[in-house]
């Protein structure tokens, strides 16, 4: 019976259990409306809250853009960072299956040849000294028994690393391809301003040219002009900062599908380009955290910090090893393995720590303090996930408020500038009006460009922050089975992110708010 507790032993240490999910219902303090409000310009239609429903693993098809789509591809298979996560992830795969090895007896061969001299004075005789070869040849089996389950958590450890890498790969994943649909909007937003600046800018011209026919023909004062041309000049400096801004955007993207600036894709994008999903997949708060991969990330190291403890209480306690030889011993190679050669060892170690200067006990509280530490940062995880759902729903809401009040202020604007000028060439207002007529339709139409954008933003955030769908790709092959408290998997080999093609969009349907 003895015999069968030293072989199997036991694991000292906590067993691992996996955090329970938030207990809440909704994400946001108050119930959303189960749609957004619409206005009648481009990314204007209204959103659908689809709560309870998932997201698909290529969410970013819900923008309708080919052009996205193939550089996200390019991004997948080149983005050099992403390619780091994945070797990481394989070289802690290959810890865990060395850290596997440990729980195997070690086997070795050994082999040796020398030529000795000896003298007989030695032994207290007399004689010529005697001069002989000695060969041998021995294989040695040692075996560390794992009686306290310390090896057992120490792989539990190098597991959970692994899982942890496994879930760093899927958020770098996200990541850049959040990164990636954000910066393709930001251009699509930059390239609206630019446009609208530049179509102010040919209304102040021929403005100017009016004002200037007019001060020939000494209807208006020289200062109406040098007004039409300061304000003039202060719109067309507005035109090279975006320009600028524009075309780092551009280098960006560049860089993050593995490509140099130079050779960045000429295909531009526009707001128009895009469609602003209509129906929004919104998973539940008590899925969420078996989504997002930084929350399972830091479950990961949670579950290490646990296993960690165990092995510090491990070694507290005695250790056994178990050795053995067998082997040849002979004057002459050839007369190795002969019979009456056989050489044979077998034997057994207890090893009781008993002072260490207090080592071995601190190392065990600053293991159990460090798993006390992973939990509040599990925690602290968890309430930033729910965070940036809640947050993301929130602008989702508001940015489509904004855009209606943008495209009304817009058409406002529009209206008033053309009745001003009307009325200016009539003489019923002064130039002061016009010119504040000019600055308001310039920030209208300015602001609403950048409110259309925002709802694209936006809801590519709100796809990022639940997760990105990577438990939906069809690249992923089956989840490993999960790592006991004691024994496991230890050579499952997780997928990697990016590997193969990534499977169609589950259809969402509409949900209550």
């Amino acid at each position: 019976m003895f015999a069968v507790v030293l072989v199997s032993g036991c694991a000292v240490g906590p067993d691992f259990e996996t955090p329970p999910p938030p207990d809440i219902g909704r994400y946001t303090d108050s119930r959303l409306p189960a749609a957004t409000v619409s206005s009648a310009t481009q990314g204007g239609e209204a959103q659908y809250f689809s709560f309870g429903r998932d997201l698909p693993g290529e969410w970013w098809t819900l923008f309708h853009s080919r052009h996205l789509n193939r550089l996200i591809d390019r991004a997948i298979a080149e983005n050099a960072n992403l390619q780091a996560a994945q070797l990481t992830l394989r070289q802690a795969q290959e810890n865990v299956a060395a850290q596997a090895g440990t729980l195997l007896p070690q086997l070795d061969a050994n082999g040796s040849g020398a030529r000795q001299q000896i003298s007989p004075a030695q032994f207290g005789q007399s004689g010529p000294p005697l001069l002989f070869n000695l060969f041998n040849t021995t294989v040695n089996v040692s075996y560390a028994v794992d009686v306290w389950g310390g090896k057992r958590r120490a792989l539990e450890a190098s597991q959970a690393q692994a899982d942890y890498q496994r879930f760093q790969v899927e958020a770098t994943f996200l990541t850049l391809t959040a990164n990636v649909v954000t910066t393709a909007i930001q251009e699509a937003s930059l390239r609206g301003q630019i446009q609208a600046t530049q179509e102010i800018i040919k209304g102040q011209t021929d403005q100017l040219e009016v004002l200037r026919g007019q001060f020939n023909l000494g209807g208006v004062p020289r200062s109406d002009v040098l007004a039409q041309e300061a304000d003039l000049a202060a719109t067309q400096a507005t035109l090279p900062p975006l320009e600028k801004q524009l075309e780092q955007q551009r280098s960006l993207l560049a860089t993050l599908t593995g490509r140099f600036p130079s050779q960045a894709d000429r295909e531009a994008f526009t707001i128009a380009s895009l469609t602003l999903p209509r129906n929004l997949p919104v998973s539940l708060p008590s899925r969420l955290v078996q989504q997002r991969p930084d929350v399972r990330a830091a479950e990961e190291q949670l579950h290490q910090a646990s296993a960690n403890v165990g092995v510090a209480t491990a070694n507290l306690l005695p250790q056994f090893n178990i050795t053995s030889d067998y082997g040849s011993a002979a004057t002459k190679f050839t007369n190795l393995f002969s019979p009456g050669t056989a050489v044979w060892s077998i034997g057994g170690s207890l090893a009781q720590p008993l002072f260490h200067g207090g080592t071995l006990l601190h190392q065990r509280q600053a293991a159990i303090a460090a798993f006390e530490a992973a939990k509040a940062q599990y925690r602290d995880t968890v309430l930033n996930a729910v965070r940036n759902v809640s947050d993301s729903l929130r602008a989702i809401e508001k940015d489509a408020v904004t855009l209606r009040a943008q495209e009304r202020a817009a058409r406002t604007a529009n209206d008033s500038l053309a009745l001003a000028r009307e009325q200016f060439k009539a003489g019923a207002i002064t130039y002061l009006t016009l010119l504040n007529a000019q600055r308001t339709q310039q920030q209208a139409l300015i602001g609403l460009v950048q409110a259309q954008a925002a709802r694209y933003a936006d809801t590519a955030a709100l796809f990022q922050a639940l997760g990105g769908g990577w438990w939906n790709r069809r690249d992923l092959p089956p989840p490993c089975p999960p790592l006991q408290a004691a024994g496991g998997n230890p050579v499952c080999s997780p997928p990697l992110a990016g590997e193969g093609r990534v499977g169609a969009a589950t259809a969402p349907a509409a949900g209550q708010g």
